[in-house]
């Protein structure tokens, strides 16, 4: 069976600048990673294209999704799915939370992705993991359409946040992208609807690379490494031996 991977985004960039080495690393690594996108961030996340002339709902839509496909076909993403739930503030109903559990079982993923467990500054974010940890806890269910196949305990890490002191997120888990950091920049160029964010997270995987060096060895000792992105793990990682 391919191996696969699944990432919840509450709105259409946030795949890219979050979590978009990681992606790209384990497409080249042989996964088949799968990309719900919630929303478009089509009220909240799409200002530069609401102060162009004659600006509809439904032409924010149809701009940040042609942006949103391009990346994800920039990093290798095997499916993207839009759920199209609306934003500001983001909402799914019953069926919608059902497809989610459908698009999981679907994938069977070995490990899921999603946003910080709090966000005082975008709920979307937040509400985004809790709907993605519902599901997952559905998809476990046997009684949940019997006779399908029912979910395993996929990890779900929460990747970075903005300001994450601000956020009681606390990576656990440095990932080295940078044989891929190429990809993920070509990626986040692709959303021009938020120019303003390219280079905040090009400092960002920068900085990350910096703390895998020095988590992974030192100063002396550590693996080179250009760009990282970091992640939170939710549940305990079994191992056996350290």
């Amino acid at each position: 069976m391919a191996k696969t991977a699944l990432v919840v985004s509450a709105h259409s960039a946030d795949f890219v600048w979050r979590c978009g080495g990681a992606i790209a690393l384990h497409q080249e690594k042989g996964y088949e990673v799968t990309v719900v996108c919630l929303s478009y961030g089509e009220r909240g996340e799409s200002a530069k294209l609401w102060k162009q002339d004659g600006m509809t709902l439904e032409k924010v839509k149809a701009a940040r999704r042609t942006e949103a496909e391009n990346a994800a076909a920039a990093l290798g993403v095997h499916d993207i799915q839009f759920f199209d739930c609306g934003d500001y503030p983001l909402e799914l109903d019953r069926e919608a939370k059902y497809r989610l559990v459908d698009v999981i079982r679907k994938v069977q993923p070995a490990f899921m992705m999603s946003h910080s467990q709090w966000d005082p500054y975008n709920t979307d974010h937040m509400y985004a993991t809790t709907v993605a940890l519902e599901a997952r806890m559905i998809a476990q269910a046997w009684g949940h359409n019997p006779g399908e196949k029912v979910l395993g305990a996929p990890q779900l890490y929460l990747f970075e946040p903005h300001q994450t002191e601000q956020m009681k997120w606390k990576p656990d888990v440095f990932l080295d992208i940078s044989p891929v950091w190429e990809k993920k920049w070509n990626a986040i160029k692709c959303m021009e609807g938020q120019e303003h964010l390219w280079h905040y997270y090009e400092n960002v995987g920068e900085n990350r690379g910096n703390h895998f060096m020095r988590n992974s060895g030192g100063q002396s000792g550590g693996r080179k490494a250009t760009h990282a992105e970091g992640f939170q793990s939710i549940f305990p990682r079994t191992v056996d031996e350290l």
